[in-house]
């Protein structure tokens, strides 16, 4: 297959035409062709997990860390190439691996906020596959309100010892580290909230509850964890000094937006390839489905609006690159780009018929994937109040 291209033909902007780009997109290709063929990842959902094994692969051929600096291991790109991993990995249809999560939200913390000691202990594991990471935000009883998180770290001589619970965390049955956001001081609210590193082997009091059963993502190990008096070094702390994990999170959440954005765009070109296919060979009434005027009208409609939300994607993604993407306009493509994922695929779905409820055919299981697009990250809601106080 190679590399996949986008069904839009929308022009490649030029910060992705260099030729150390296409190359990286090339080999990225040729990785996922042979380790994540569509048999292979029907396993990985039928099991509810994407295994340590591929994890270490993906490590063998550097394909983890990409934007690690290479004194830790790394390959020592940048955002770029986060976008096209991202994009031939939702181009072919391959849900449930979070490696955006991996490389992209959990390892740019560390190189942020962390000491030379926390990079050099474990960037260079990130990059392997050694390490699978995860951050465990989201509580029980907390969504989008992370000032309101009850999870504790009280301070104890030289550990804090976390007290708590967490629920739908990406990559919680495979994660062997994970950003803690707990409350340091709870008197303080938001500025009493730190991150705290917890290296799971041997971490007595810890526990991985069960493997989420979701309705799509099938792939995708979403768990609930467990802290009872889990006993964490302070040197595990993340920045300077305690009480700074608030502004940690809302330094870094407009990339995790933008990566959402970057995700379901892929995944937009992913259900109109799938459709524009199957309208082509699918007959009714003597005439290819396409051949209707109501289903070149839908899908004119369709490519329309991935073509407007591909270029204000790119445009997000060249700022990201300049730093000069801020939170509103992440918060804007995060939104509506995830809407219109959703209401595409519904579109596509409906040109398949009946075919388009069964579970074989792939634009079933897109359908079922696309509608947490809305609510993680932040819900669309979320999005649209920091929108709304820039007015």
């Amino acid at each position: 297959m190679g590399v996949v291209e986008s069904v839009l033909g929308v022009p490649r902007p030029a910060f992705l035409a260099e030729e150390e780009i296409l190359l990286f997109e090339n080999s990225v290709g040729a990785f996922l062709d042979q380790h994540a063929a569509p048999a292979t990842v029907q396993g990985w959902r039928d099991e509810g997990i994407v295994p340590r094994r591929f994890w270490e692969r993906a490590g063998r051929d550097g394909i983890l860390g990409l934007s690690i600096p290479e004194a830790y291991g790394g390959a020592g790109g940048d955002f770029r190439h986060e976008v096209i991993l991202m994009e031939q990995i939702g181009r072919r249809g391959i849900e449930g691996w979070d490696v955006a999560l991996h490389n992209a939200i959990v390892a740019p913390y560390i190189e942020a906020y962390g000491s030379e000691e926390q990079k050099q202990r474990w960037l260079p594991r990130i990059v392997s596959g050694e390490i699978i990471t995860a951050i465990a935000m989201t509580e029980p009883g907390t969504g989008s309100d992370l000032q309101a998180i009850k999870t504790s770290a009280r301070l104890d001589g030289n550990h804090y010892v976390l007290n708590g619970s967490k629920t739908f965390i990406t990559n919680g049955q495979n994660a062997n580290l994970i950003v803690v956001v707990a409350k340091t001081d709870p008197s303080l609210g938001a500025r009493g909230t730190s991150l705290i590193m917890l290296e799971t082997e041997d971490a007595e009091g810890f526990e991985r509850g069960r493997n989420l059963d979701k309705m799509g993502r099938d792939s995708s190990d979403t768990s609930e964890l467990f802290f009872n008096d889990v006993r964490v070094p302070t040197a595990n702390l993340l920045g300077a000094s305690a009480g700074e994990g608030f502004v940690q999170l809302m330094q870094k959440l407009p990339q995790e937006r933008l990566i959402l954005a970057v995700q379901a765009m892929a995944a937009i070109e992913y259900a109109l390839a799938l459709t524009i296919d199957y309208v082509k060979q699918r007959r009714a009434f003597g005439k290819a489905i396409l051949d209707f005027q109501n289903t070149q009208f839908k899908l004119a409609e369709c490519k329309t609006e991935a073509t407007v939300a591909r270029v204000f994607v790119d445009h997000c993604v060249e700022r990201h690159l300049k730093g000069e993407l801020d939170s509103p306009t992440a918060s804007m493509a995060k939104y509506w780009v995830t809407d219109l994922h959703c209401k595409i695929v519904d579109e596509c779905l409906q040109l398949f018929g009946g075919y388009g409820y069964m579970n074989e055919y792939p634009i079933a299981q897109a359908y079922k994937d696309a509608r947490i697009n809305r609510i993680y990250g932040g819900t669309n809601e979320i999005m649209k109040i920091l929108i709304a106080r820039t007015l």
